[in-house]
């Protein structure tokens, strides 16, 4: 299809190429007979049309609001506006799509309204969110959809007992948990198959569970919890579960979609996609959908230039941080938030809309990060006027935005913000400048965030000068790491947030010199780490025990690009993905630094284990089965005996094939020797045995005149 193009356009493209269109004869130019290229003339109708058409979708984006104050004339510009106000928070309301009649006779409104949005889904979303919605005492709303009322028209007089459907019990999204052997799973893509496989360490291979070709267009993504795994189409997204079926359970429209992101209690789905503007002056258009999991109703939709949701995240995308929106309040999804200028628009899920109808006001915020467990903000604002205002880190609390605590820092460069896991602690990295301005440290400020009042500690390294490389919390511990030195072998340092009389007082555990390592991957059950050599220094691996502070083993993984512990904190994957041309698959490794097996895969892109939710038992359950382990495990102990037994029994059975094998090529050498004996005998001039001691051996010695040359030499005799 041709793309069709205006004068304008073709001038702007001219003047970014250097092209002087003065200097060029247009008439000249010629297009063959009945062509135009896709290129409209100035006088063409068709390049004065900005909009496309718009289908015809009947009356599915209109709702009537009934219940309203019936006004009087000079009482409607009042009332309109906070009709406006109310549900163009929702969504975008067409240009004249709110009308409210008016009474000929006594020239007052008749109490109710019709409301267009552009989408039949922003009016979906207005019935849902405002229907119920108390104006004052005497006025609550009644809100339907325009389309329903045809539908309630046509209500048969007589009652009809509705129609009694048979149970289908659906797809069962947590069997894959009550695996006998207590085995995780993760899904790889490589080339154009998407495989989901057991981790059977025992067996030291994978066992296959699902495989597809061409699942997704782009990538894959597990949800939190580990119930859905996501797959992204041109189309939009889909959902799918189970245990070895993995059903299609839910589609999500959003042409384009670039990136997905689930809310931590996998309740919503959030969809981005970026498109390209026809003005090359113009910023990326921006769209971002976020839809109910179960249902796949659109809850709320954000609309803008790319300038507008710019914000600090983790992956950039046409000048769009992502996440934009970061999910706080623990599991609950009940709210979320994205960062704006001197704003943060906290949002809470149960109207979609924003809290308190009104932005966090924060003058020159520039990054925030919630709790994983509470309802609470931390903040970091940079310094203004050249100093004379100082830097501060805030803790702000949701919903009532109360700030619980402040910290101000001075001569600042940059700052980092890290929770621990649990919500316990707030670490954030500090780099600030010398008195000369020519270099920085780096220092740490650490908030005890369940303590009263949140105390709040400073440290410093023994070297302060040092450059932090990795920063890493003990999930469900109090210790952290950190990576820190200029040179090609840094120190790896353990410090802890409780001394050994468990007074809360930061110490340092231990200092480990020369590592080559720059990431840190603690185990999800902590205690065990693991120093990661990445990219640069070519797939170092070390497993440490962080109580014993002592080095379990070492390993390499060369080129490895990813570091993944399984949920669990039993296995750990390093991946080689598509990033190097050559050595590309993964190694799977036991806590403790076994090497337990290794897959080859070309062309290969991602590996991600499935997450699990968190375990139902309780704390002391957890600690009488650490008491009582021995007692446990016994059952265990004897199914890896029977494991190795069977891998005992399979390596015989790998061997006698083996053998089997040997003895069937030397069976069929003999067969084909015997089928040549005699042409041997012809070759011994009738001799039949092959038994070579039979025969003597004769040495015979033949002489043969090659060559003849006669040389007449000078002889002279001397004479006395």
């Amino acid at each position: 299809m041709a793309l069709e193009i205006s004068m304008e356009g073709i001038e702007a493209r001219a003047r970014e190429l250097g092209v002087d269109l003065s200097t060029v004869d247009l008439d000249s130019v010629t297009l063959p007979a009945g062509e135009d290229f896709g290129i409209l003339s100035d006088d063409e109708d068709l390049l004065r049309i900005d909009d496309p058409m718009e289908l015809e979708m009947g009356f599915a984006n209109v709702v009537v609001v009934d219940n309203l104050p019936v006004v009087p004339p000079e009482k409607f510009e009042k009332l309109e506006n906070v009709i406006r106000k109310i549900y163009s928070q929702i969504g975008a309301i067409k240009e004249g799509g709110l009308w409210m009649p008016v009474n000929p006779e006594t020239k007052k409104t008749y109490g109710y309204c019709f409301i267009e949005y552009n989408t039949p889904q922003e009016a979906e979303l207005a019935r849902e969110k405002t229907n119920g919605y108390k104006l004052d005492k005497s006025h609550i709303f009644a809100v339907n959809m325009f389309d329903d009322f045809d539908k309630y028209m046509k209500v048969p007089d007589e009652w009809m007992p509705a129609e009694i459907k048979p149970y289908t019990p659906g797809e069962n999204l947590q069997k894959w948990l009550a695996d006998e052997k207590a085995r995780d799973q993760f899904v790889i893509r490589a080339g154009t198959f998407t495989e989901v496989y057991w981790n059977d360490a025992r067996q030291k291979m994978p066992e296959l569970v699902f495989q597809k070709q061409y699942w997704t267009d782009s990538f894959i993504q597990w949800s939190p919890l580990g119930t859905y795994l996501a797959t992204v189409h041109r189309q939009g997204s889909q959902v799918w579960g189970g245990d070895d079926k993995f059903e299609r359970l839910m589609r999500f429209a959003h042409a384009q979609v670039k990136l997905i992101d689930f809310s931590p209690g996998e309740k919503y789905l959030v969809t981005y996609s970026s498109h390209e503007p026809s003005n090359p002056r113009d910023t990326h258009r921006v769209v971002l959908n976020i839809f109910d999991v179960r249902t796949g109703k659109v809850m709320r939709d954000f609309k803008g230039s790319a300038d507008e949701f710019s914000a600090s995240g983790n992956i950039s995308v046409s000048g769009v941080s992502w996440p934009i929106f970061r999910w706080g309040g623990g599991k609950d999804d009940k709210y979320f938030a994205r960062l704006g200028k001197n704003v943060i628009s906290v949002y809470e899920t149960e109207t979609f809309s924003l809290l308190d109808k009104k932005s966090l006001k924060v003058e020159n915020v520039v990054d925030f990060c919630w709790s994983p467990t509470d309802p609470i903000i931390a903040l970091f604002v940079p310094e203004l006027g050249g100093g004379n205002q100082p830097a501060r880190v805030s803790l702000v609390q949701i919903p009532g935005k109360e700030e619980l605590r402040q910290k101000n820092l001075f001569s600042v460069s940059d700052c980092k913000m890290y929770w621990q896991n649990s919500g316990e602690y707030l670490a954030v990295q500090v780099d600030r400048y010398t008195k000369t301005k020519k270099s920085t440290y780096t220092g740490f400020e650490l908030f005890r965030i369940k303590e009263r009042d949140i105390p709040i500690e400073v440290l410093e390294l023994d070297n302060k000068n040092d450059k932090i490389i990795a920063f890493a919390w003990e999930p469900k511990g109090h210790r952290f790491a950190v990576i820190h030195g200029d040179g090609p072998k840094p120190d790896i340092s353990f410090y802890s947030m409780k001394t050994s009389n468990n007074i809360s007082r930061v110490s340092k555990l231990t200092t480990l010199k020369g590592k080559q390592a720059n990431a840190l991957f603690w185990s999800p059950g902590g205690r065990f780490i693991v120093f990661a050599g990445l990219k640069g220094f070519n797939g170092q691996l070390e497993f440490y025990n962080v109580d014993e502070l002592e080095t379990m083993a070492t390993g390499e993984h060369f080129m490895a690009t990813d570091i993944m512990w399984d949920p669990t904190g039993r296995y750990l994957a390093s991946a080689v993905t598509s990033v190097h041309e050559m050595e590309n698959g993964f190694q799977i490794w036991s806590f403790s630094g076994k090497q337990l097996y290794k897959v080859s895969k070309d062309h290969f892109f991602q590996f991600l284990w499935r997450p699990r939710p968190p375990s139902l038992l309780t704390p002391e359950k957890e600690d009488e089965i650490a008491k009582n382990l021995r007692k446990y495990s016994k059952k265990y102990e004897q199914e890896d005996q029977d494991a190795f037994n069977q891998l005992s029994e399979q390596e015989r059975k790998r061997r006698k094939q083996l053998q089997e094998e040997w003895e069937g090529w030397v069976a069929k050498w003999k067969q084909l020797h015997e089928e040549e004996r005699p042409y041997r005998m012809e070759l011994r001039d009738g001799e039949a045995s092959d038994d070579e001691e039979e025969y003597d051996t004769k040495e015979v010695e033949i002489e043969e005149e090659v060559d003849v040359q006669e040389e007449e030499v000078p002889f002279e005799l001397d004479q006395e």
